[in-house]
């Protein structure tokens, strides 16, 4: 039995484009090989234009809460002006640093996603 995917929906985004970007350690520049991952999530939302979403800067678990924050702030608001630079309109939505929740990659490794 397979799945269906709703176009338009999280799962679509997700699976068919791409819903994650990675940093480097302590570092919220958008690297080379992640700006067509967000050049098909631009083409994606301007195809549904419908859909919120939301730029969440997410960091590993090294450093204090407030170090997450600041870092998933600028993580989040690089993602959101990329996107903005590529036609999306800026009402987007505010970036949002998601410092204090669990990281998505462990620390052991030299990226974290954002």
């Amino acid at each position: 039995m397979s799945s269906i995917i709703v176009p338009g929906s999280a799962e679509d985004l997700r699976v068919n484009v791409g819903d994650t970007v990675h940093f480097g350690f302590n570092l919220y520049n958008i690297e080379d090989n992640d700006k067509s991952t967000l050049q098909r999530q631009a083409t994606w939302l301007q195809k549904y234009p419908a859909v919120r979403v939301t730029v969440e800067g997410d960091c590993d678990e090294l450093g204090t809460r407030e170090y997450h924050l600041a870092l998933g702030a600028r993580r989040a608001h690089a993602v959101k002006e990329f996107l903005v630079s590529l036609g999306l309109p800026s009402s987007l939505g505010e970036p949002v640093p998601s410092g204090e929740d669990p990281p998505t990659r462990p620390a052991s490794r030299d990226t974290s996603c954002g």
